[in-house]
């Protein structure tokens, strides 16, 4: 094994603090919600966690979270790029602006962006008048998801690009390559990994998040019931085994996602470090 030197002596004891922290934090809690779970069958589990509402609410917290996991990767990378790319006023403003998701209650944000986007709302009564309606609908709830989840995919990309040297685009340009192609070509690839990582944060915490859509979503059986609002009905009637077995689906819905990102960006790296 290879150790890097560190100012801090003793791997053994760095490592045994580690996993302490690591499993008081994540493991325990999370062995837990597996042994609740056992206490049922696996017949009892498999038909509490694949009812037809069940499996609906699944569909409903994945597909508005994916959508809007790739909405926040486009609008992320622009604002990442607008941030490290150009001095502007008020750009240390809207620096910190961006991370006012992480700060403001979930609830706060479901009820203003709820209040927005109704019919009588400043949002919702513009696109009233062609017919588009956003809050109750699984729209809001994508919206909802964009307003949480954009401070992951800009945090995640920004380092990255303040950290690439500019003489890498005068090198391509030198060469005769456009700003098209020397962003596609040379900036992109640096960046991939970092823009992956922050798709997947926001998509895992969106297929999660409650307090932001609650308010939003309506609620509808079928249409916009999302999957934390059922584990959260199972335990108003102490149905706590149902609400443990949804929730471990979740989790494992959860660990499956970063699993499979960081496969994918173990691949990526190796690639751009063959490229360079």
């Amino acid at each position: 094994m290879n150790f890097r030197k560190s100012i801090i002596p003793g791997f053994g004891l760095s490592f045994g603090i580690m996993m302490t922290i690591l499993g008081f934090i994540v493991l325990v809690p999370l062995a837990g919600l597996v042994v609740y779970t056992a206490q049922i069958s696996f017949s009892d589990f498999v038909e509490t966690v694949t009812r037809p509402r069940i499996l609906s609410s699944y569909y409903v917290s994945i597909s508005t979270a994916l959508v809007a996991a790739i909405i926040n990767s486009v609008m992320g990378l622009i604002l990442a790029w607008i941030l490290v790319r150009y001095d502007f006023p008020g750009r240390r403003l809207i620096d910190g602006i961006i991370e006012l998701p992480f700060a403001l209650p979930t609830a706060v944000a479901g009820i203003a962006l709820t209040h927005l986007t109704t019919v009588n709302g400043w949002v919702g009564s513009f696109f009233a008048k062609f017919g588009i309606k956003i809050a109750y609908t699984r729209l809001g709830i994508t919206i909802a998801l964009v307003f949480i989840g954009i401070p992951f995919v800009v945090r995640s990309v920004q380092p990255v690009l303040e950290k690439f040297d500019a003489q890498y685009d005068e090198a391509a340009h030198i060469l005769g390559a456009g700003k098209i192609r020397t962003f596609w070509k040379v900036i992109f690839p640096e960046i991939l990994p970092a823009l992956l990582s922050g798709f997947t944060l926001a998509f895992a915490r969106g297929i999660g998040e409650y307090g932001s859509v609650v308010f939003i979503a309506g609620n509808t059986p079928y249409e916009t019931e999302i999957t934390p609002l059922l584990i959260m009905s199972e335990l108003q009637e102490y149905d706590y085994v149902s609400a443990t077995s949804i929730a471990l689906i979740m989790l494992g819905i959860a660990f499956l996602i970063l699993l499979v990102n960081a496969i994918i960006q173990s691949v990526v790296s190796k690639r751009v470090s063959g490229l360079a």
